[in-house]
């Protein structure tokens, strides 16, 4: 497991390709796709199911999993060892029956799903057609998981190897009762009514966005006119992603990793305070 300690400048050297593919606003259109990726494995719905306030603040847990990312991507080693030193104590609280919050598996999982969803934006709606540019990112991206505690060794070794296993967990996977009731309070948060425009886009991209099985397990809505929505919506991110240059696009990376920083922070001192308080 690797010890906070242990993350140096030689271990986070190596984040050029991964900086500059998350660094653009369009991967996160991806990132309902991901979290329900996640939940479709049947111990990360539990574990979120029995150890989260879904149905109070059900967006947190996408929030708090793009911030941790951000601060992993563009932070400085110091800031990461310290985010990972606090992810990892929140994980050891978080077990139960089949799962546990430090389990190596779960960690290369969650952190497989946010790279494919990436990978799938590059390439379905960015247009990205760089075989070279996919490799290097899959191989950056995996010290994500590694900086809490799924080895390198532990994680498919270069892209070809991650496809397959995409594909074969993708195919064991079956969406259940849990993760669709997680899913639900996320993308049809009660307490969150006055952004119903802003989540019917979210919902639609996500549906657009995820595997085949994958939505008709969650049994979202895809008629014809809802695929042809997404498509339109789709081809028009991709085309103002074509047409706006780089430094317009791009928010300052700086400003990105003290925004994440300070909200992984605040969520995980308000996640300790009510445990002590349960």
């Amino acid at each position: 497991m690797t010890a906070p300690s242990e993350i140096t400048t030689d271990r986070l050297g190596e984040r050029d390709v991964l900086r500059n593919l998350a660094a653009e606003p369009l991967v996160g259109l991806a990132a309902g796709r991901a979290l329900l990726m996640q939940l479709a494995h049947p111990a990360v719905a539990r574990g979120v199911a029995e150890h989260s306030d879904f149905a109070d603040r059900p967006l947190a847990r996408l929030f708090g999993t793009l911030d941790f990312l951000l601060v992993v991507t563009f932070g400085t080693p110091e800031q990461v060892a310290r985010i990972a030193a606090k992810v990892r104590g929140i994980h050891t609280t978080v077990r139960g029956e089949g799962y546990s919050g430090n389990d190596p598996d779960l960690q290369m999982w969650v952190n497989a799903t946010l790279i494919d969803s990436a990978l799938h934006v590059y390439e379905q709606v960015m247009r990205g057609d760089d075989p070279g540019l996919a490799e290097a990112y899959y191989r950056q991206s995996r010290v994500v998981a590694e900086v809490l505690g799924c080895p390198l060794e532990s994680q498919p070794p270069d892209l070809a190897a991650f496809r397959a296993y995409m594909a074969d967990t993708l195919a064991a996977l079956e969406v259940a009762d849990t993760a669709r009731e997680v899913a639900a309070a996320v993308l049809w948060p009660r307490r969150l009514r006055i952004l119903f425009p802003a989540l019917a886009v979210f919902r639609l991209v996500t549906a657009a966005l995820l595997p085949d099985e994958l939505r008709d397990g969650y049994g979202l809505p895809w008629t014809p006119a809802r695929r042809r929505a997404a498509g339109a919506l789709l081809r028009t991110a991709g085309l103002t992603y074509r047409l706006t240059p780089g430094w317009l696009r791009r928010p300052p990376e700086p400003l990105l990793v003290r925004l994440a920083a300070y909200r992984v922070d605040r969520t995980l001192s308000a996640r300790r305070a009510r445990r002590r308080t349960a």
